[in-house]
């Protein structure tokens, strides 16, 4: 019986090996995406950038979305983005584990959310460990912060600058540091 597709499996967070036979298939695909994101960042027009963006998720970005130049995402089938979210300049998307991004989120520069890491394990480590990544309404992530497989950012939470998120941020809070940790309940 063979093995169900590749981005599949990722999508339902399955540790791919390095030796999968269809690994190939996550490069030939990232190298698709290549393609078109290096249109869309030499495009300084909004609905070509949704437009390309769209292309690119394989999904409609609605117009309320703005998208800031350069952006990277190696994928993008896995990413999902809500209406009126603002991803501003140089932010990388890793989502082969899947990213959701719901309304009103704000993206500040040189942001990174990264759905995917690698087994702790030597003799493992080049496997890929998929997980999602969910981003709830209204959550502001702030300049240069990283969010790591597996987290979910709560509704109304903000992110601090240059924080590393690694465990889930519940509603309402503000967390900073590395790694980050609630520094206040917002009322």
């Amino acid at each position: 019986m063979d093995k169900a597709d590749i981005f599949e499996r990722l999508k339902n967070g399955e540790t791919i090996p390095c030796d999968d036979p269809q690994a190939y298939k996550m490069r030939e695909a990232s190298y698709a995406t290549k393609k078109l994101l290096l249109q869309m960042n030499s495009s300084s027009d909004p609905a070509e950038i949704r437009n390309l963006l769209s292309q690119i998720a394989d999904s409609i970005i609605d117009e309320s979305v703005s998208v800031f130049t350069p952006f990277y995402i190696n994928y993008g089938k896995h990413t999902k983005i809500g209406k009126n979210v603002f991803i501003n300049f140089n932010c990388t998307f890793l989502d082969l584990g899947g990213i959701s991004i719901e309304d009103n989120v704000l993206i500040a520069p040189n942001v990174s959310i990264l759905s995917e890491g690698h087994p702790v394990s030597p003799e493992e480590r080049h496997s890929l460990v998929p997980k999602s990544i969910h981003i709830k309404k209204n959550a502001w992530i702030g300049a240069g912060a990283t969010i790591l497989q597996g987290v979910t950012i709560g509704e109304n939470a903000i992110v601090s600058a240059g924080s590393v998120v690694s465990k889930d941020v519940p509603d309402n809070t503000i967390v900073g540091g590395i790694p980050a940790k609630i520094i206040k309940y917002i009322e």
